[in-house]
C-alpha cells in the first residue's frame, strides 16, 4: 500500500462519522418537523445534506477499490466505527463508558495486526 493510497483510506474513515453525525443531526430534525412522513422527509435538508455527503464518499470509496484490496482497506474502517461513538458523546451527549475506550483498543490493536501482516 502506498502512502497516498494509505491517505486516501484514512481520509474516508474519517468522511464515515462525519456522514454519521450529519444522519444524527438529520434525525434530531426531523422531530421538530410537522406533516406527513414522506414531506417531512424530503423537507429535512440536514437528511438531504447526509445522503449527499454518502454520495460523494461512496465515490472515494469506489476510487479506493480501484486501487486498494477491499481487505486491506475496509480494515480503515475501524478507525472511524470508533469515532462515532466518541463525537455522539461529544456533540449529543450520549453516554460512553469505558467499555467502548477497552473495545476501541481491542479494534485499534487488531488494525495494527492487518497492517503487519501487509507489510511482511
Amino acid at each position: 500500500m502506498t502512502w497516498k493510497d494509505a491517505l486516501l483510506c484514512a481520509g474516508f474513515s474519517l468522511a464515515l462519522p462525519v456522514g454519521q453525525i450529519m444522519f444524527k443531526a438529520a434525525a434530531l430534525y426531523h422531530a421538530r418537523l410537522e406533516g406527513p412522513l414522506v414531506v417531512k422527509m424530503i423537507t429535512n435538508w440536514p437528511l438531504m445534506g447526509a445522503f449527499a455527503w454518502y454520495a460523494a464518499t461512496s465515490l472515494l470509496w469506489f476510487y479506493i477499490l480501484m486501487r486498494t484490496p477491499l481487505s486491506l482497506a475496509y480494515a480503515f474502517s475501524i478507525i472511524g466505527s470508533g469515532l462515532v461513538p466518541v463525537i455522539a458523546w461529544a456533540l449529543f451527549k450520549e453516554p460512553l463508558g469505558w467499555r467502548f475506550a477497552a473495545g476501541y483498543a481491542l479494534m485499534l490493536s487488531g488494525f495494527l495486526l492487518i497492517l503487519q501482516g501487509q507489510r511482511t
